[in-house]
């Protein structure tokens, strides 16, 4: 079975692929990266993001990292009193609107230790960012969802300030362009490829600061043999979820048409018995067992 492997398309000048996690946390995550989270979250979050911490950021790039890593992500606090976690998730995973939610709860429950004031919760902001399109999000035409909890029958009204989740799929960007705020579809482009004319002339600071980084970044022979790696179990995750997803749908089409071919047995047995036709003769006709028909009999005669 082919995968298809746009990670690891090469582009012109051989850059790494910043939507890869490892990759992402080298852009993003370290130390001097702040200007262009700052820059990056700005345009996610609607608003200009003028502080950025890495202080919290637990997941730097390691010196190895194993084929079947899990998932990174990216921890900052901003404006000094606001958490963010952001992952990039390129497999197709189940459920994964419950997930987010349970990572939302995770990082906003891990800020207080046992017997410490629930006022020192900080607001809490879950950033996930696909490679696919979410099936219960299809209805949604905009690559950027932003959730908060409201008031039902007055939705102007915020029930609760501390969470904030926002989902971007990627792959939405090309389906509908317009629908998406040009400055953070400029950052989603560079994300899935860098050398994307919108990246070229988005006239943005930070995302200028983000491609010359990556061009650094990406002559690092130990980040790219990871981001190599990661791209590799990547695609291996993926041809075994496909794999899966076919060997279900074989054996639902086999157990369909073995349910549908032991309908079709009852029925010609009960036109049988309705005949008075002999019981060794519809077992012969049938292939089933003497018991069933002398069950479909005894039920027919009721």
């Amino acid at each position: 079975m082919k995968i298809k492997n746009k990670e690891i398309a090469k582009n012109e000048k051989g850059l790494l692929i910043p939507k890869t996690d490892v990759v992402f946390q080298a852009l993003f995550g370290v130390k001097g990266s702040e200007r262009i989270l700052g820059g990056f979250l700005s345009k996610i979050l609607n608003q200009e993001v003028k502080k950025v911490s890495l202080d919290a950021n637990q997941n730097l790039v390691q010196e190895t990292v194993d084929e079947k890593l899990g998932i990174l992500d990216l921890r900052a606090i901003i404006e000094e009193n606001i958490d963010v976690n952001i992952e990039i998730q390129l497999v197709d995973k189940a459920n994964l609107e419950k997930r987010i939610l349970l990572y939302w709860a995770r990082r906003y429950g891990v800020q207080l230790k046992p017997g410490e004031d629930y006022r020192k919760l900080r607001k809490t902001i879950a950033i996930l960012i696909t490679d696919y399109e979410i099936p219960n999000l299809v209805w949604f035409k905009d690559a950027h969802t932003r959730w908060e909890l409201l008031e039902k029958r007055n939705p102007e009204i915020k029930v609760f300030e501390d969470i904030e989740v926002h989902i971007i799929e990627m792959p939405k960007i090309e389906a509908n362009p317009k629908a998406t705020e040009k400055g953070l579809k400029n950052w989603i482009k560079f994300l899935q490829n860098p050398e994307s004319e919108a990246v070229k002339m988005s006239n943005d600071k930070e995302l200028d600061e983000a491609y010359k980084k990556l061009e650094n970044i990406s002559g690092d022979e130990k980040l790219r043999r990871l981001s190599e790696l990661r791209l590799k179990a990547i695609l291996d995750e993926k041809a075994t979820l496909e794999c899966g997803r076919e060997a279900g749908l074989k054996e639902g089409l086999k157990e369909g048409m073995a349910k549908g071919e032991r309908v079709k047995q009852l029925e010609i047995a009960k036109t049988l018995i309705a005949k008075r036709f002999e019981k060794n003769e519809i077992a012969e006709i049938t292939k089933l067992s003497i018991e069933e028909i002398e069950k479909l009999a005894k039920e027919s005669s009721i």
